[in-house]
């Protein structure tokens, strides 16, 4: 099975970005970090053209067994969770999408 990348597309409520970035910088990412989730994190990026007021994140994982203990763990996780409770009611929409590496050029 090949390596399985997950990208993750929130769509934040227009104003709310700053809160976004504030809870995710003080609970979000710091939970990720002390539960060992942030091992299999590639990337958090914002949006800065095209559709705005995203939150986009890519994961790594070894297969597609990996990442669904992943998830599973993370949800698992009372302080990720706690996190996650603040942080739903300023998302309007998310999109996920499983990607693989093309057989060429460089992979993270």
């Amino acid at each position: 099975m090949p390596v399985i990348y997950e990208k993750r597309t929130y769509s934040v409520t227009v104003g709310q970005m700053s809160e976004v970035v504030r809870l995710y910088g003080s609970q979000g990412y710091p939970a990720l970090e002390a539960g060992g989730f942030a091992k299999k994190l590639v990337g958090y990026f914002i949006s800065d053209t095209g559709e705005l007021h995203q939150l986009v994140h890519l994961w790594k994982f070894d297969s597609d067994d990996d990442r669904r203990a992943h998830w599973k763990r993370l949800f698992e996780d009372a302080d990720f969770m706690a996190f996650a409770k603040q942080i739903r009611p300023l998302i309007k929409t998310q999109a996920n999408q499983l990607l693989v590496a093309a057989p060429w050029g460089p992979h993270p």
